[in-house]
């Protein structure tokens, strides 16, 4: 039978091992969504791109530089 110091030791460790796998949890949900917005950002920046390129061409085509 363990005494009462073996039972503390065993619990801390057994907090200790709980807390490190919410930490990785955390971790890794943070990295999904870091890498969620690096995502959407790069899509948003590519709508941009192709607006800004749809509104140029239809400049040049209003003022003839198309032709």
């Amino acid at each position: 039978m363990a005494d009462n110091s073996q039972k503390m030791s065993y619990h801390a460790g057994e907090a200790k091992g709980q807390a490190e796998e919410k930490a990785s949890n955390m971790m890794d949900k943070a990295s999904n969504a870091a890498q969620s917005a690096k995502e959407s950002m790069q899509q948003t920046g590519q709508q941009v791109k192709e607006k800004a390129q749809g509104a140029a061409e239809t400049v040049k085509n209003a003022t003839g530089m198309n032709n």
